[in-house]
């Protein structure tokens, strides 16, 4: 048996849950890899130190106060005990960086899975954008059509208004009757 298939599968919707969004991106938790990578949260952050030019900004940065307080909230996180600093995130890019500094078989494993549910998400939002931009259209006929109705409906007022007033008679009429 190879190593690849001595190595457990995670299953995807594990992973899945372990992808949030904060600033407009879908990120993991540095804790999350490291978990998944079995190594410590520690390690993994030493060997992204020791590469920084590896890592800019838009692959990893470090969560503020305010949403690590709001990402504990989500993920009922306990308050007391674990980290000294505040985590790390990474997007996608991030996630692709860390297979060159980690070189474990199973980082390298989970790190293709992991950008393989990114690409599936990715692929599902298209998805569902071009659904969004159907269902805008549609909403735009039928506000067309609202329209059309209420002006059918105002000439039929209209109409209905005119019917109303008495009518002057027209044509031959006896003087008794």
């Amino acid at each position: 048996m190879t190593a690849k298939q001595m190595l457990p599968i995670i299953p995807d919707n594990i992973l899945v849950n372990k992808i949030y969004e904060l600033r407009g991106l879908k990120v993991m938790l540095d804790s999350d890899l490291a978990a998944l990578y079995g190594v410590e949260t520690k390690r993994l952050n030493e060997q992204v130190n020791r590469n920084p030019d590896r890592f800019p900004q838009d692959f990893m940065f470090q969560l503020t106060d305010e949403e690590w307080l709001n990402l504990k909230s989500q993920i009922a996180t306990s308050s007391w005990g674990g980290r000294r600093k505040l985590p790390y995130v990474f997007t996608e890019h991030g996630i692709l960086m860390l297979s060159s500094v980690l070189s474990s078989q199973q980082a390298i494993q989970v790190n293709i899975q992991i950008v393989r549910i990114f690409s599936r998400i990715r692929r599902l939002l298209s998805e569902n954008t071009e659904l969004k931009l159907e269902i805008e259209e549609i909403k735009k006929k039928l506000s067309n059509h609202d329209k059309n109705i209420e002006l059918v409906f105002g000439y039929l007022d209209q109409l209905i208004e005119k019917k109303s007033k008495p009518r002057k008679r027209i044509g031959y009429m006896p003087d008794e009757l």
